[in-house]
């Protein structure tokens, strides 16, 4: 497995123009497979993922020049690839004809038919907790619970304040918990 250098190396190779290309496709390289996971994980489509990754690693080119060294480039990346979820996000549900409980419906269904979900029923049953929380709750417990973020480090992702996310995350696990007490349905959280 290629080692690949720091983000300090890889930002002063491409700010200096020492292969600026070459730089950048490694950091795209370090980044791609995390960042996919984590916009998936807001977006739940494949596409739309794809789509909100591409204009990520567009965005992060054109603002190379001007990064302010305010936050690490890992940081840095998060905060535009959340932005580009939630803006893609905010599309489809501004083009949505449905509530959003029938939106979960259709992601649950579809996780259900997903032929590349291995878990058994307990992880499914998880996944449609989750699916049900609201958008801030899923996003944030997401990052706490399954990437094992700080919530230094979700604060400056998300330009919130930590207490705002230990609270968020907090009911996010009620819920969870709440409806895995539940028997096994499409029932919205309580």
């Amino acid at each position: 497995m290629k080692k690949h250098k720091s983000d300090e190396e890889l930002l002063e190779q491409i700010i200096s123009n020492n292969s600026p290309h070459e730089a950048f496709k490694e950091l795209i390289e370090k980044y791609q497979q995390p960042l996919y996971f984590h916009i998936r994980k807001i977006l739940l489509d494949h596409d739309d993922t794809d789509d909100a990754l591409q204009n990520t690693f567009i965005k992060a080119w054109q603002a190379i020049y001007d990064f302010k060294h305010q936050s690490k480039i890992y940081t840095w990346l998060y905060r535009i690839a959340t932005n580009e979820a939630l803006s893609i996000l905010k599309k489809r549900n501004r083009f949505s004809f449905f509530s959003k409980d029938s939106q979960a419906e259709e992601w649950i269904a579809r996780l259900e038919s997903d032929p590349y979900f291995d878990g058994n029923e307990a992880d499914l049953k998880l996944q449609k907790a989750i699916l049900l929380l609201p958008e801030k709750q899923r996003i944030v417990f997401n990052m706490r619970y399954f990437d094992e973020m700080p919530y230094e480090t979700i604060s400056e992702i998300l330009d919130t304040s930590v207490g705002a996310l230990k609270a968020s995350y907090h009911h996010a696990v009620k819920k969870i918990e709440n409806f895995l007490q539940q028997p096994l349905n499409l029932d919205k959280i309580t």
